[in-house]
């Protein structure tokens, strides 16, 4: 005879909830050559991040043109990161406090920066969506989690669908730079 569960009860061995460890918030933002980022910009993002920890180069952004007809030529990627660690469940209030700050510094309705807004863990690196896809987690207020790097083996690995400048491995230094300041602040 089969013994009977009952509704509600967990088995013996599984798993319990229990609050996931505080991630690294970061943003990977995309700009004009030349715009004034620590004047325009990062006192937008601090007073919602708080304090930037981290700047990496500006690198060129051309592996696709799809942000030109509203930012012009000519862009760049540069990654930033917080000091302050949160709770990975703040991603939608991240994302939409920077779509927020993104429209403040419009000019005629059109984008002068697009802040990838996102986190880090020890195991991967998320940016926050507006947009839906195959790979993304939708997570509550019209914002998608998109998972791009993995970190295996002791470096930063693309996944299929990581975005050509993230796969390229364009970013790596900057993502250790701020892996370091994750691991420095987890101790």
């Amino acid at each position: 005879m089969r013994a009977r569960r009952r509704c509600g009860v967990a088995h013996p061995k599984a798993g319990r909830p229990r609050e996931a460890a505080p991630a690294k918030y970061l943003a990977a933002i995309l700009h004009p050559r030349g715009f004034d980022l620590e004047g325009l910009l990062f006192p937008a993002l601090e007073e919602r991040f708080g304090r930037v920890d981290y700047r990496g180069g500006a690198h060129p952004f051309s592996m696709t043109d799809y942000y030109g007809p509203e930012m012009g030529p000519d862009l760049d990627r540069t990654i930033v990161s917080f000091e302050p660690l949160g709770a990975p469940d703040g991603l939608v209030r991240a994302k939409l406090a920077a779509a927020e700050i993104e429209a403040r510094l419009a000019v005629d309705g059109n984008r002068r920066v697009n802040v990838d807004a996102g986190y880090m863990d020890f195991f991967k690196v998320v940016l926050a969506s507006f947009k839906e896809g195959p790979q993304k987690i939708y997570v509550g207020g019209g914002v998608y989690a998109d998972p791009v790097l993995m970190f295996h083996e002791g470096r930063f690995k693309p996944f299929e669908w990581s975005f050509p400048d993230f796969k390229a491995g364009i970013y790596t230094e900057d993502l250790q730079a701020v892996r370091a300041l994750y691991r420095q602040a987890r101790r």
